[in-house]
C-alpha cells in the first residue's frame, strides 16, 4: 500500500497574516519587508497582488518598488506568525500525530493510517484546506502524493487555497518537465553544474545515470535520482519528535561593511560565543568550524576546517574562523556579512585523545570559566559581563594574540 503524504504550505504566510491585521491594504500590493536601516532591506514575503507585478522574495525593498511603485511595505511581526503556525499545527494535529515542520509555513503529515478514518486523501486535504480559511482567515495549498518530495511539488504547483493531488499514474508528465531548480534541495549552485551538462530539468535528473550524477554533485547526485524517481521513503517525524542536533550556527550582516581584520575579528568572536553558549547549553561540543562570508555585491563564499580537539570554547572557535579567513579572504571587496557555525557535534563527556603539546587541565579551567559567564549572563542578563574584545575603547585596536595562528593555549597564559 502506498503512503499517504500532505505537504502544507500557508500562501504568502507573513503577508496573509498582516493582511488579516490591516484589512485596509488586502487589496493592494502589499511586501513584508526586513529594515533598511539595518541592512536587511529585501523582500521576506508578499501577498497575490504583489506576485503578479512579478516581486520576488529575497530582493531588495528598492528592486521592489520599481517594478511597483505603489508597494505597500511593512515590517515582519514574528510573534503573529508563529501565533498562527501555532493554530495551523492544531488544525493538523486533528487527522495525524506524524507531523514534520519544514518552515514556519510548512508541514508535512502522514496520513496513510488516518484514511480509514477521515476518508478519501482527496477529500481530507479539501476539509483542511476549508478549516485553515474558514478558522484562521488565511489560506493553504495542499500537495498530496505518495512520498514528502512530491506532496511539497504538488503544493508549489498551484496556489493559493487549492489541493493538488499527484499520484503514481501521472507525474512523469507533471513533474519531468518542470526546470531542475524547482526539484527541493536543489541550489543556485548545483543547478548551475547540472546546466553545464545540459540537465536542465527534473526528468533529465531522472533519466541520467545516478553514478554520472555522483561523479559531478557527490553522494548528494544520487539522493536527487532517487527525488527526481520518486522513490523517496524518508518518513515523516512524529508530532514533538526531537531531531538530532547536526550543527549550531549563527551570522550577522553588519551594519557598515567590515574593511579589516581588527573589525572582522570583533564580530567573528561575537559570533562564536553565541555558537559556543548554545553548545553549552546543549552539552555539546564542535569537532569542525565553517566560516561564512559574504562581500558587498552579495558574493558568498564558505571555509570550514577541523578543530585540534572537540570544544565549546569561544576563544577556539574564533581563532580558528579568523585562521580560516585569513588564509582564504584576500581582501579585494568589503564583507557585509559573517557567519560561524560549528558543526559534526559530539557529546561534551564524549572520550578525546589527550595531547601533549597542550595542558588539557587549562583548558578544563576555561570550560569552567565559560560555563560560569552563562550562569551570571542567565541571571543578570546578556550584558552583565563581556569580554574586552567587544568593548568600543583604543585596546581593541591592539595587536591581538588571538590573530596567531599557534594554539589558543598562548593567549591564557
Amino acid at each position: 500500500m502506498d503512503r499517504v503524504i500532505f505537504h502544507c504550505d500557508l500562501n504568502g504566510f507573513y503577508a496573509s497574516v498582516e493582511c488579516l491585521y490591516n484589512p485596509e491594504i488586502r487589496e493592494k500590493p502589499v511586501a513584508v519587508c526586513g529594515s533598511v536601516e539595518e541592512r536587511h532591506g529585501i523582500v521576506l514575503a508578499k501577498n497575490e497582488v504583489a506576485k503578479k507585478f512579478k516581486i520576488k522574495t529575497g530582493e531588495a525593498i528598492w528592486q521592489a518598488r520599481q517594478k511597483c511603485p505603489d508597494l505597500v511595505v511593512v515590517p515582519p511581526h514574528m510573534d503573529k506568525y508563529l501565533r498562527f503556525s501555532r493554530l495551523a499545527r492544531e488544525i493538523y494535529e486533528q487527522y495525524t500525530d506524524q507531523i514534520e515542520a519544514f518552515g514556519i509555513d510548512g508541514c508535512w503529515l502522514d496520513m496513510t493510517g488516518c484514511t480509514c478514518l477521515f476518508g478519501d486523501p482527496a477529500k481530507v486535504a479539501d476539509e483542511i484546506r476549508r478549516k485553515v480559511r474558514d478558522e484562521l482567515g488565511i489560506t493553504i495549498s495542499i500537495g498530496v502524493s505518495w512520498n514528502k518530495i512530491f506532496a511539497k511539488f504538488g503544493s508549489d504547483l498551484k496556489k493559493p487555497d487549492a489541493v493538488t493531488m499527484i499520484g503514481r499514474e501521472k507525474y512523469k508528465e507533471r513533474i519531468w518537465p518542470l526546470p531542475a531548480k524547482e526539484l527541493l534541495y536543489v541550489g543556485p549552485s548545483t543547478y548551475r553544474k547540472l546546466m553545464r551538462y545540459g540537465i536542465m530539468t527534473v526528468g533529465g535528473i531522472a533519466g541520467i545515470d545516478p553514478a554520472f550524477l555522483r561523479t559531478i554533485l557527490g553522494k548528494w547526485g544520487e539522493v536527487l535520482w532517487v527525488f527526481a524517481n520518486g522513490l523517496d521513503n524518508v518518513p515523516v517525524a512524529k508530532s514533538g519528535a526531537e531531531s538530532t542536533i547536526k550543527s549550531i550556527g549563527n551570522s550577522m550582516t553588519t551594519p557598515r561593511d567590515i574593511e579589516n581584520s581588527e573589525d572582522l575579528w570583533k564580530v567573528v568572536f561575537v559570533l562564536a560565543e553565541s555558537v559556543c553558549t548554545r553548545m553549552r547549553r546543549h552539552g555539546l561540543k564542535g569537532r569542525t568550524v565553517q566560516v561564512s562570508v559574504k562581500d558587498k555585491d552579495l558574493a558568498y563564499k564558505e571555509f570550514q576546517q577541523g578543530l585540534a580537539v572537540p570544544s565549546c570554547l569561544t576563544v577556539e572557535l574564533a581563532s580558528s574562523a579568523m585562521e580560516l579567513l585569513s588564509r582564504n579572504w584576500a581582501w579585494q571587496k568589503p564583507i557585509r556579512a559573517v557567519g560561524v557555525r560549528a558543526a559534526n557535534l559530539v557529546d561534551q563527556n564524549s572520550v578525546v585523545q589527550l595531547s601533549l603539546l597542550w595542558d588539557d587541565t587549562r583548558r578544563q579551567k576555561f570550560e569552567a570559566l565559560e560555563k560560569s559567564v552563562d550562569r551570571i549572563r542567565s541571571r543578570f542578563g546578556d550584558r552583565a559581563i563581556q569580554h574586552a574584545v567587544v568593548l568600543e575603547d583604543r585596546l581593541t585596536g591592539h595587536q591581538n594574540p588571538l590573530y596567531n595562528t599557534v594554539h589558543p593555549v598562548s593567549y591564557w597564559k
